[in-house]
């Protein structure tokens, strides 16, 4: 195995695409995975290895919901399917008072944020250490200098009733994760009337969260904040796509380490070990598709939960480190051990354990 595929995974991300990373293990080949690519545009364009019609199905449905599909096809025959999502963007609209505290928020949830107004009083990395990016120019223009897509999530808070109109046009033209308004129902409401005449689809409209926020009763700008932030971490998590065979999915956005991701990505010639969480029951510290990476010389990167059911994967990792190939095994933390270790976590992992 060699890290040209991980840095392509990287690219794709960068490139703000979804993608289904796969392994194919076959138990008769001990010392070998096989591993590709999928994202949206190239789902078909393996016809060669002849994958199966089900297959791409679950492919399809990993990069729609986010979620790790981990198959048994036969004793010796097995594929997980593990769903990576570029880095989630905030796009704040507005410097103004509420766009403070919003970005602080945006980055201690794990948003990457770029903030923009026309002002350069309020739009400078000073007024916003936390963003990603502070973009300087007229809301008509800005849209030229940023790559609005699925992965990003549009937060409108100008400070005039022109700049949101001019603001939602452009945002209408883009397949973004979320968009939201700020507004009286009674302003939010004409906007919505103006577009309508104008062409625009209600079905697009309808997709605009305004007034922009969860309802708790905020007042302050930095409870506004809150109640936008929330919205928006709920359609990162809880939002509903619709798949071919019409059917509703919950679509949660993939966690990943970043830095498990860029140590793969390098050509060292270092021995290493990769654990992957492939399949969990019951309550467990980290979910699947947790990564961590154990070399010889006892140094870790990333983590599957710590504690006793860590250790035990360390040292099994040790072993395939040493005698190549991979191992599946059950990390149980049911056990008087987990309860002597003051766990409160009851249930099992199943972790692949590969050498690379």
């Amino acid at each position: 195995m060699n890290s040209n595929i991980y840095n392509q995974l990287l690219r794709y991300l960068e490139n703000g695409e979804k993608v289904a990373f796969v392994s194919i293990i076959n138990k008769n080949e001990i010392y070998s995975i096989k591993k590709y690519i999928f994202t949206q545009k190239t789902l078909h364009s393996h016809n060669d290895y002849d994958f199966s019609k089900s297959f791409y199905q679950k492919v399809q449905y990993v990069l729609q919901s986010g979620t790790i599909q981990f198959v048994k096809i036969s004793e010796y025959y097995l594929y997980l399917i593990e769903p990576y999502f570029p880095e989630a963007h905030l796009i704040v609209l507005g410097g103004g008072h509420i766009a403070v505290p919003l970005s602080q928020l945006a980055h201690l949830v794990g948003f990457s944020t770029t903030v923009i107004d026309d002002r350069p009083y309020f739009a400078n990395h000073k007024r916003f250490p936390n963003a990603h990016n502070v973009i300087c120019e007229s809301f008509d223009k800005c849209f030229d200098l940023i790559d609005l897509n699925d992965s990003s999530f549009v937060v409108i808070v100008t400070r005039g009733h022109k700049h949101d109109i001019t603001c939602l046009r452009h945002v209408l033209t883009y397949n973004t994760a979320y968009v939201g308004m700020i507004g009286s129902k009674r302003r939010v409401r004409g906007v919505i009337d103006l577009l309508l005449n104008e062409g625009y689809l209600k079905e697009n409209l309808d997709k605009v969260n305004a007034p922009i926020g969860l309802s708790i009763g905020a007042i302050t700008p930095e409870e506004i904040a809150c109640s936008i932030i929330s919205e928006v971490i709920s359609y990162k998590r809880l939002n509903k796509e619709i798949t071919d065979c019409k059917k509703n999915i919950k679509s949660n956005w993939p966690e990943f380490d970043r830095k498990v991701l860029t140590e793969l990505s390098h050509n060292y010639d270092i021995p290493k070990a990769i654990i992957t969480i492939i399949s969990t029951n019951g309550s467990v510290p980290r979910k699947e598709g947790a990564k961590m990476l154990v070399w010889s010389d006892g140094n870790i990167l990333g983590s599957i939960g710590g504690g006793c059911s860590e250790s035990s994967a360390i040292n099994i990792a040790h072993d395939v480190i040493r005698t190549g190939g991979y191992r599946i095994e059950i990390i149980d933390m049911t056990s008087s051990i987990a309860e002597d270790e003051g766990m409160v976590c009851g249930g099992s992992m199943e972790i692949l354990i590969e050498c690379f």
